[in-house]
Parts: structure tokens; sequence; C-alpha cells
């Protein structure tokens, strides 16, 4: 395509919008509402998608040695945990550390257990194990309980299967949410950009019949869509900026949990918004695309 001719469509596409401004307001109007929903549920997506992965990160399987496993049977358990390649770290804590553990984890009233400093420790030697891919806890602790002297597989059994179907519940709402509300968006600007090029009509008919080709006649929507598009990112953009900014400089004043943190501000910000803006130009596009090809058919 030649330059001139790329410049013609971009001016004649910014001309478009300037002509119908009333209908590019109401356009950009839809597509800015539209992608501060799609901004607000992609932050709170991502972030729950950290949240979670923070959580499946932190999930830990105890593996308990028998008491009456001897020093070689016990290595050997630690040997056939860091040869399965799923597990990621392996961490053996004597049973005089499981005791000094759970007296510390208990605080003041972990004292009652000094009783055992001087006499037999009931506790026994465990593995702490983390894996590769926490969402295999189930399988691998099956798995491990099978080793010979195990005598239990720790790992929160209800707790750990429930976060699981949550955090996968989450991430699949939040997907389905947010492709619901691009598809709504094109729609809405498909809608806006039809009623304009309906009252083009005879306009494209007459350019089809000198001899215009569908795509020379279509260049000036794909632009007057794009501008669409970028112009109903801005707000979007602006808001996600401060108010990200503002939750991450406060988060720690609100958060009463531990475990809830944000991602932080930058380059997370800067990623969304450029994500929104390519998602505002894409909607744009894809609803002049949408919009320009039934009053090509002359």
């Amino acid at each position: 395509m030649k330059l001139r001719t790329l410049k013609r469509h971009f001016r004649e596409g910014f001309k478009n919008s300037w002509r119908n401004s009333w209908m590019t307001i109401a356009s950009i109007g839809a597509v800015t509402t539209t992608l501060i929903l799609v901004a607000t549920f992609l932050v709170l997506l991502l972030n729950i998608n950290h949240i979670a992965d923070s959580l499946e990160n932190d999930v830990e399987i105890k593996v308990l040695v028998d008491l009456t496993a001897t020093e070689e049977e016990r290595e050997a358990i630690g040997e056939e945990l860091e040869s399965m390649s799923i597990i990621e770290t392996v961490v053996f804590s004597s049973r005089e550390q499981e005791l000094e553990n759970l007296k510390s984890s208990l605080g003041e009233d972990g004292d009652v257990f000094g009783i055992f400093d001087d006499q037999e420790n009931p506790l026994d030697d465990a593995y702490i194990v983390k894996l590769t891919d926490p969402q295999q806890t189930v399988p691998v602790a099956e798995e491990i309980a099978t080793i010979p002297k195990v005598s239990e597989v720790n790992y929160g059994e209800d707790f750990v299967q429930d976060l699981f179907n949550f955090n996968n519940y989450a991430r699949n709402i939040g997907l389905v949410l947010i492709i619901a509300l691009v598809f709504t968006a094109i729609f809405l600007i498909s809608n806006t950009i039809k009623i304009t090029i309906f009252a083009r009509r005879k306009e494209i008919e007459i350019m089809k019949l000198v001899g215009a080709t569908n795509w020379f006649i279509r260049w000036p929507f794909f632009v007057e869509g794009l501008l669409l598009g970028i112009l109903g990112s801005v707000i979007p953009i602006a808001a996600l900026v401060t108010g990200y900014y503002y939750l991450d400089q406060n988060i720690e004043t609100v958060n009463q949990f531990d475990f809830i943190t944000l991602l932080p501000f930058s380059p997370f910000v800067w990623q969304v918004s450029g994500l929104i803006l390519l998602i505002g130009a894409v909607i744009g596009i894809w609803g002049s695309v949408m919009s320009v090809r039934k009053f090509l058919k002359v």
C-alpha cells in the first residue's frame, strides 16, 4: 500500500469520527465502561492467581519415619524421596527438632512438653517435602505412603484439596468473565459503528460501483474503530494506575492476613495497562470488521 493511500485512510478515519461526534462519544463511553470492568476483573484475577500460587507453594508434605526404622532405613527413605523428579526439596527434621518446633509453635503452653527433654521423645523423625507442582500433592502423598518404614504422611488433606478446588474455580470464573466482557465490548462497538456505516451505505455503494475495492472501503472504518478502542482505553488505564497505586500504598493498613500479598505496582500495572490498550485496539478494529462486512455486498 502506498504511503499516500495510507495517509488518506487515516485522514478519512479521523474525519468520520469527528463527523459522527455523538456516536463517537457513545462508542468511547461503551468501550470505557467495559474496559474498566475488564481491567478490574483482570487485576483481581491476576492477584487471586498470585495469592493462590503463594498458598499452593506453601503446601508441604510431612513424611514421618517409623520409630522402629534404623538409621539406614531412614536414610533410604530420604534417598527415595530425592529421587522423585516431582519433588523440589527434601529437608530432614530430627525428632529433637520436631519437639522444639512443637514447643515453639505453642508459645508459653509449649513448656508442658519440657518433660520429654529428659525422657524418651515420642515424636518421629520427619522429612519435609515440597513439590515442583503443588497440584500433584495428593497422588504424590499417596505414593510416598507406600515407602517402607514411612509411618504417616501429613499434608492437610481436606484443606489442601479444598484450596486447589477453590483456586481452580476462581481462575476459571475470572477468565470466563473477562472473555464475556471483551465480547460485550466488541458487540457494543460493532453496533455503534454499524449505525454510522448504515447512514453512509449509499456512499459505500457508489464507491463499489466506481471500482473501489473492499479493502479500500474498509480501511477508514478500521482506523475509526482503532481510534475508538484506544480513546476508550485512556480512562480505564488512568483509573487502573491511580487505584492500584493507592491500594499498593495502603494494603498493609487494611490487610489482616499475612498470606494476602499483591503483585508489585511495577511492572504489573504497566503490563496490564499495555494489555488493556491492546484489548481496546483489537475490539475496536474487530467491531469495525464485523460491522462493515454486510454493506460491502453490493
